[in-house]
């Protein structure tokens, strides 16, 4: 597995060997142990599955007060997936990392919490995959406006298919600092 670092501290790509042959490939796509070594400490408490179709653009999501850290990937199809960093006195905060998941290119991003996320499907359909480390709770769940000028995300369409809650999410700054994740340093 070759792990890459991004400019957004804890936010980590991963792209795990693939054995392919002419039946198909096989790959490892969780070993608690091998994620471990590679910094991700937290439980996984819940997996979701989302199918969607091109165009469509789910995000910016978080929760707050109750975070969750996540490990994504596609399952079928391509998708640009972005994590944005929201801990309020960050060094990082209101700064955006992208990566193409794919089908073909096995990739997963881990977003520790403390992160919106978001992604846009750019193939024909698609099949996310999240892995969470806390339960999902309607009354913590949250957003940010996709378009959000002041993040200025370089998304893949100019009108993406959204549902009616994220297209009325407010901008970043027009989210109280007490309804979002705070930074700690680590020692």
């Amino acid at each position: 597995m070759n792990i890459l670092e991004t400019k957004l501290p804890g936010v980590v790509i991963f792209v795990p060997e693939v054995f392919s042959d002419d039946r198909g490939c096989f790959l490892e796509t969780w070993n608690h142990k091998r994620y471990q070594d590679a910094g991700i400490t937290e439980a996984f408490l819940q997996d979701n599955v989302s199918f969607s179709a091109k165009g469509v653009l789910r995000g910016l999501h978080f929760q707050f007060p109750q975070s969750q850290g996540k490990l994504v990937q596609v399952l079928l199809g391509q998708v640009l997936d972005v994590a944005v960093d929201i801990r309020v006195h960050s060094p990082t905060f209101g700064q955006w990392v992208s990566t193409i998941l794919s089908e073909t290119n096995h990739k997963q991003v881990y977003l520790p919490p403390g992160f919106a996320h978001g992604f846009c499907v750019i193939s024909e359909r698609a099949i996310f995959s999240y892995k969470c480390t806390d339960y999902y709770n309607s009354s913590t769940e949250s957003g940010i406006i996709w378009n959000d000028p002041d993040l200025n995300i370089d998304w893949p369409m100019a009108e993406p298919i959204l549902s009616r809650r994220d297209g009325e999410y407010p901008r970043l700054k027009d989210i109280p600092t007490g309804k979002l994740p705070h930074f700690e340093a680590t020692a």
